[in-house]
């Protein structure tokens, strides 16, 4: 096999149809693709309207579902279609991480494999993300540092301009460059750097896992890419609700995953001194807000779930962060092999 999509469907049934609807004319000039549905512990009716969806479409032929209950987060919902891939008779070259809440725009996925293709060295590269109407979405990024922490909770333009180098979220380009990480909403990876840093990190649940699989095939010796000619369309934030218009508390598995980052790939001082950039930045910055009456848009309680979850407070060994439906009595993981 060639290529390998992946896709996780969790409550978002609707635009992951969609997503197939915008693969199917994309698949016909890509031998030897599949697509891999998991439908990733929804509940209701979600796995017979994907089974519907895929019988009534005729995309049986090069689309199969999976489903697990319950929920077992980005990583773990993708994994579980990735542990049997690279352990068949015909594992893939390439896999494509791709979200739910994506359309793929003509020709992206022909690009990014056409990319890969160049340079055996290159082990992970993403396309660019965008609004619908075709507007940018930050999609190239720095790994963050302390310095990172403290600007971009700060948001002072000085402090920006002096600290630019480790700004997160450079402006967005229109060529092909080399960026330490890349987002994970659509990301085509060579099938030996899964081989060489292993899957997808369970212990992350969901968040930082795309950041965490960069670092680590980077230090294993693998380039990344970002490739703006492949475009896809990102709904953000469908999922999890946590990236909308109206910012909502983000929930404890986003800042644990967070620490785990750090903790796991950079060691405990590193991790406490990004927690004091966070927390300086964050503090001052609401200080200003009080001083100056501006409007405030961050997450509610923002500061106060950051020290909660801060090092300081919960100490230096690195944990799984919990996976909120295993917390329940369920009888353990159910997985389904469909069509």
């Amino acid at each position: 096999m060639k290529l390998l999509i992946v896709i996780a469907n969790y409550k978002v049934t609707h635009l992951t149809v969609d997503c197939l609807r915008s693969l199917s004319s994309e698949i016909a000039q890509l031998p030897s693709t599949h697509v891999a549905v998991c439908e990733n512990g929804s509940g209701g009716d979600a796995v017979g309207q994907l089974q519907q969806a895929i019988r009534d479409n005729g995309w049986g032929g090069w689309c199969s579902l999976t489903a697990v209950n319950p929920n077992l987060g980005f990583t773990g919902g993708n994994n579980v279609i990735l542990q049997p891939a690279l352990t068949s008779a015909d594992p893939p070259d390439y896999i494509l991480l791709l979200n739910a809440d994506t359309i793929v725009r003509p020709n992206a996925l022909k690009v990014l494999l056409d990319f890969m293709e160049r340079d055996p060295r290159i082990g992970i590269a993403a396309s660019r993300l965008e609004d619908p109407d075709g507007k940018p979405q930050r999609s190239a990024f720095r790994f963050p540092s302390p310095f990172s922490e403290f600007e971009g909770n700060l948001k002072l333009g000085i402090v920006s301009r002096l600290l630019k180098r480790w700004v997160v979220a450079p402006p967005v380009v229109d060529h092909a460059i080399e960026t330490d990480w890349a987002a994970g909403a659509s990301m085509i990876v060579r099938t030996d750097v899964f081989r060489s840093v292993g899957l997808l990190d369970e212990g992350y649940y969901t968040y930082f896992e795309d950041v965490d699989l960069c670092f680590n095939a980077r230090k294993a010796g693998w380039s990344i890419w970002y490739v703006p000619e492949s475009r896809v369309v990102h709904l953000v934030g469908q999922s999890t609700g946590v990236t909308v218009k109206v910012p909502k508390r983000q929930p404890s598995y986003a800042f644990e995953a967070r620490r785990r980052y750090f903790l796991k790939n950079h060691g405990p001082l590193y991790a406490a001194m990004a927690d004091a950039g966070l927390i300086l930045g964050m503090a001052l910055w609401k200080l200003r807000v009080a001083l100056t009456g501006r409007s405030d848009n961050t997450a509610p309680h923002l500061l106060r779930d950051s020290i909660r979850h801060s090092v300081f407070l919960t100490g230096f060994k690195l944990k799984n962060v919990p996976n909120p439906a295993l917390t329940q009595d369920i009888g353990g993981v159910q997985v389904t092999v469909l069509q």
